[in-house]
């Protein structure tokens, strides 16, 4: 891990910039909030770190949650099937978490609100595929209940800066948010968003507030769309393939991985779980709705 200011990879970790974030103490980190394409992910796929890190993690007693723009439909798998606490989903429309029997689903929106949103973004769709050619909606669109996820280099032949920048116009021209990622544009109608849902999640799981408790959980991200929060969290990483966007960033990740993708990701969960030298207090218990 190097810090911001620093222009060499250092050869031990962690030298911060200041301010950076708090060293994580014996038991001082809950959880830990992780973007999943090209952080968790490398070269669109999850690599052996990723997963060891994951057991890892869940062997140690620190939490795991992927924040992402992913779909429900992935969103559906990935709370069943991997190693983690829960999953927050299309830019924070919702978080999903294994409960005792199927899947506890938490949503911002009613159905009908949903589907009068979907109507409107097929104007949107139809509009950005007439303006910007070669841009494409993202293959994962199907499995999608809340925005519209235009493909500009996942699937198609990378688009440049200003063709991106033309596809937020649109969404922003009809009133819609709009986030880019490392992979797609996604917008949708609505005041939901990663942090929001974030914030939401530490309420409902662990009955705190994040601004209380800041220094009991972390970040790590890839991209712009991640800065909201690198924003509120003071322990944040950046893994090291954000650095094409940091001029971009006003907020920036308090820490740089040496690595990039999964095996960044990985070297900040080491880290992580080197705090954490007592198996962690029993979280409180909600009441299911």
């Amino acid at each position: 891990m190097r810090a911001l200011r620093g222009s060499q990879r250092l050869p031990k970790p962690p030298r911060r910039s200041s301010p950076g974030p708090p060293a994580p103490g014996p038991n001082s980190m809950r959880l830990l909030f992780c973007d999943i394409d090209d952080t968790m992910t490398t070269g669109g796929l999850v690599p052996r770190e990723t997963f060891d890190a994951l057991w890892d993690a869940r062997a140690a007693g620190l939490r795991v949650v992927p924040v992402t723009g992913r779909p429900a439909g992935w969103c559906d798998h990935i709370a069943r099937m991997w190693p983690i606490d829960g999953v927050i989903g299309e830019n924070g429309a919702f978080y999903f978490r294994k409960a005792k029997f199927g899947i506890r689903r938490i949503h911002s929106q009613t159905p009908r609100m949903r589907a009068l949103n979907r109507r409107k973004l097929q104007v949107i769709e139809r509009q950005i595929l007439a303006q910007v050619p070669g841009s494409a909606v993202a293959s994962d669109q199907p499995y999608r209940e809340y925005d519209l996820a235009i493909d500009y280099c996942e699937d198609v032949k990378r688009l440049s800066r200003k063709s991106v920048r033309h596809i937020v116009e649109i969404f922003h021209a009809h009133g819609a948010q709009a986030k880019v990622s490392s992979i797609h544009v996604n917008g949708w109608f609505g005041d939901f968003d990663k942090l929001a849902m974030a914030r939401r999640y530490i309420h409902d799981i662990d009955g705190v507030d994040l601004d209380a408790e800041a220094s009991e959980y972390a970040f790590i991200g890839d991209s712009p769309n991640d800065e909201p929060m690198f924003a509120a969290f003071p322990v944040s990483f950046g893994v090291a393939n954000i650095e094409p966007f940091l001029d971009d960033l006003t907020h920036k990740p308090a820490c740089i991985t040496h690595a990039s993708g999964g095996a960044g990701f990985a070297e900040v969960v080491a880290m992580l779980i080197a705090g954490l030298d007592r198996p962690p207090q029993p979280q409180k218990k909600t009441t299911r709705r």
